[in-house]
């Protein structure tokens, strides 16, 4: 079976799990503040927190900035729910946008159409990896005093020009989890240069407490969203191998991309030469004609292994009971034409000649 997705996990990241074990030093500790360090030097960002999800790291960045009930955040529409549901569950409402079709991510014209009085942040999603252009975006947010949040949880390593994404907006959340390019089982990374909501996000991610005089005070109500040293040790490991790994995923998409040029029954993910792409996910866009579910079926007949790439987010049950909107067309038909193909280091280039082959042969059938 080729996989969709399959973590790089060997020898280094076994031998450093089974040291902190050996050393009783479970909870956050040297190797979890090592592992910041390693992503913060790498990001050249000033603030990095390690977390227990990427998904916590959004939530602690809504927090840290003030968003509270009765705020409203614009959010993507074809995301994963976390990026929704972190602004639900602090009572905050979601607003959702339509995204572009060539690239998966929010549309920036939707967005400032969206902004209204109750508006107080937006959430930038790369999706799959896709380095979003910034600038735009921070723009709004100065001429609308409006927070950014990147949610770069597919983008660790993905760039604009020379800077990173995750770097260039207020907050940037990323995750470790198995399907990224380099993971801690679960995990995440919230990244900021901004020295206050810094402070805020350490005393939240580690119970509510600050110190006075050395000593633990409880100053705010917190969570304990703290990356043990188990996962940490992993990541440093995994961090070693980042550069191989995405250059392997980069050469492997562009063999897709060659690949599967020049048919009507395929639209390719963008491209800029301008930027780096992570490439978490190879996601393509099957024609309207072609039944993607059954492609799937037929794949996995095959020993291959695909799925959908993200959620229609407006059309789950939650979101579409509560705010009951159809109408975003991009969206809609990502989710259900949209087809992820197996994209990871383990491969290699005679699998992606055997995943288009199947592929092209399947859809002759339409």
């Amino acid at each position: 079976m080729i996989k969709l997705a399959f973590p790089e996990i060997g020898d280094e990241e076994i031998k450093s799990i089974i040291k902190v074990i050996e050393s009783k030093q479970l909870v956050m500790g040297k190797e979890v503040e090592q592992f910041e360090n390693m992503i913060k030097e790498y990001l050249g960002v000033k603030h990095c927190f390690a977390v227990t999800s990427g998904t916590a790291a959004l939530h602690l960045s809504m927090m840290a900035l003030g968003i509270k009930p009765g705020d409203e955040v614009i959010v993507p529409a074809f995301t994963f729910p976390a990026t929704a549901n972190v602004v639900e569950v602090i009572g905050a409402n979601v607003k959702f946008v339509d995204v572009n079709i060539e690239d998966y991510c929010i549309n920036i014209e939707q967005v400032e159409a969206a902004i209204n009085k109750h508006t107080k942040a937006i959430i930038v999603v790369h999706e799959f990896g896709y380095p979003v252009e910034m600038t735009p975006f921070n723009q709004l947010g100065k001429k609308y005093d409006l927070k950014i949040i990147e949610d770069a949880a597919c983008a660790l390593g993905s760039k604009n020009g020379n800077d990173f994404v995750g770097t260039q907006s207020d907050i940037g959340c990323f995750s470790l989890h198995p399907r990224k390019a380099i993971t801690t089982g679960e995990g995440g990374l919230i990244t900021t240069n901004n020295d206050e909501h810094a402070k805020i996000i350490k005393q939240l991610r580690n119970h509510g407490i600050d110190y006075e005089s050395g000593k633990p005070r409880f100053v705010v109500p917190g969570l304990n969203y703290r990356m043990n040293n188990i996962q940490a040790a992993m990541g440093i490991a995994q961090f070693d191998k980042m550069s191989e790994i995405l250059e392997k995923r980069s050469v492997l998409a562009e063999e897709y991309h060659k690949l599967l040029d020049g048919s009507d029954a395929f639209l390719l993910p963008r491209t800029r030469v301008d930027s780096k792409h992570s490439w978490q996910t190879y996601h393509i866009v099957l024609h309207d004609r072609i039944n993607r579910d059954n492609v799937i079926s037929v794949l996995k007949d095959n020993e291959i292994e695909t799925n959908y790439g993200a959620n229609a987010v407006h059309l789950e049950p939650y979101y579409f009971q509560k705010y009951k909107i159809d109408n975003l067309y991009n969206a809609s038909k990502l989710f259900h034409q949209g087809l992820a193909l197996p994209l990871h280091s383990g491969m290699d280039l005679a699998d992606v000649i055997r995943v288009v082959k199947v592929l092209r042969e399947i859809i002759t059938f339409y």
